[in-house]
């Protein structure tokens, strides 16, 4: 378009004054090659530097479809904190108009984060890593976010610990106003309820979040893993406060609409809550790394990703069980289904399954956020964004979902409705 934009204007310019003719001749010139104009690419991987603006929004903020979880995020170092591969994700996430991180203080994959310490740790890495791509690459398109949380623990039983935590939490992110503050689960660790001497502490962080808010501490407020009864609960009480609950992040995918994730978000929607979706590939079902398909591809790239896997030896059994069926928990042939439907549709528009499964979600009015530790991994996840799925394209994938007749909760250790309560 703009060749030919070009080609006409300069026939019609030549006509004009010489001196004006140049003048406009290098405007031209500038705009074509500025990033004023996007060129969507249709492949499977997405150059970051296509500058794809595809951006929702939560509460006050303006972000990007697709979000960048950083739950495995750590310093391969132990005495400071550098990582250089995510230092190439990070910048390639900002090139891309990509820049919604979502982080949490007790998140990281570090043996110090395993037995309870490393608090912050993946936040200033990540406020570090963000600071080096601004300085290079100059203010985006699409402003950085960042989100980041609060966790409920039996220590933490006063709307002050709240905003000690959040005023901690600027201290690692390098900022004076947090953009999301979510609280990261509902209060469900209680070693002293036999006793009778533990109740459930929700509302007094909610009054810590208020606090936050009204102390100039953040710009949006919001909730993980709350079902619909404590979301609205929770969004009623900060209402009284003068506070708007923006958000609420839970499990949801094709594979993760059971156990209320599909109720959450129609409640959500309808309360005007912003969802945000974590565990969105359901630890990598959806990308069809797992099935047995894949295990038999001469793709050296794919295999790798599952030779250099952090996934503990029982998370990958289950998975694999998930993936292709045990006949006994998981019926035979497992997920395939879904993922042959998922495959037709990303053949027919140059996508990965994995764009697919991103899309779906997006096409749901959802933020998903995957976790991504490679360039590779964000430069697929940004493909997802920049177009949508059609209505017959959902109808088919939740069709193959619906008749799957099983839904994914989880594998290893780490089960996805652990924390989603309050269904009421």
């Amino acid at each position: 378009f703009l060749k030919e934009y070009n080609a006409k204007m300069t026939s019609n310019l030549l006509q004009e004054q010489p001196i004006r003719a140049l003048l406009s001749l290098i405007i031209l010139t500038i705009i074509s090659k500025s990033n004023a104009y996007v060129n969507v690419q249709t492949n499977r991987g997405v150059s970051t530097e296509s500058r794809i603006r595809d951006t929702t929004e939560i509460g006050s903020l303006t972000v990007p479809t697709v979000g960048v979880g950083t739950i495995s995020w750590s310093s391969n170092s132990l005495t400071s904190i550098e990582n250089d591969e995510l230092e190439e994700v990070v910048d390639s996430a900002y090139r891309a108009n990509g820049s919604f991180f979502d982080t949490a203080e007790r998140y990281g994959s570090h043996w110090k984060t395993a037995i309870g310490l490393g608090y912050g740790e993946t936040e200033k890495l990540t406020q570090k890593l963000l600071q080096r791509t601004i300085e290079r690459n100059g203010r985006a398109q699409v402003d950085p976010v960042i989100a980041t949380k609060f966790t409920p623990t039996p220590w933490r039983t006063t709307a002050q610990s709240v905003v000690d935590a959040c005023e901690q939490s600027c201290l690692n992110l390098g900022i004076n106003q947090i953009d999301l503050y979510q609280i990261h689960m509902p209060d469900i660790v209680h070693p002293f309820r036999f006793l009778g001497k533990d109740k459930p502490k929700d509302e007094i962080y909610w009054d810590g979040l208020a606090e936050c808010y009204h102390r100039g501490l953040v710009k949006n407020v919001g909730v993980c893993n709350y079902g619909p009864t404590l979301t609205a609960k929770c969004q009623d009480a900060l209402g009284k406060r003068g506070v708007p609950l923006a958000s609420n992040q839970v499990t949801y995918s094709l594979l993760g609409k059971h156990n209320g994730g599909q109720e959450t978000v129609d409640k959500c929607t309808e309360l005007g809550i912003k969802v945000l979706a974590c565990y969105p590939f359901a630890m990598g079902l959806l990308t069809g790394k797992y099935s047995e398909e894949f295990l038999t591809s001469p793709d050296r790239d794919s295999q790798s990703s599952l030779t250099h896997s952090k996934k503990t030896a029982l998370e990958r059994n289950d998975l694999m069980m998930y993936a292709n069926g045990d006949g006994i928990t998981v019926p035979k042939g497992g997920i395939s289904p879904l993922l042959v439907t998922m495959s037709s549709i990303a053949e027919k528009r140059n996508k990965s399954i994995s764009q697919v499964g991103l899309n779906y979600i997006v096409s749901k009015d959802v933020i998903p956020i995957p976790g991504c530790r490679s360039v590779s991994q964000i430069e697929d996840n940004i493909g997802a964004m920049g177009w949508r799925l059609t209505g017959d394209e959902i109808s088919l994938l939740d069709e193959a979902a619906d008749k799957l007749g099983f839904g994914f909760d989880g594998a290893g250790f780490k089960r996805t409705g652990e924390k989603f309560v309050g269904y009421g």
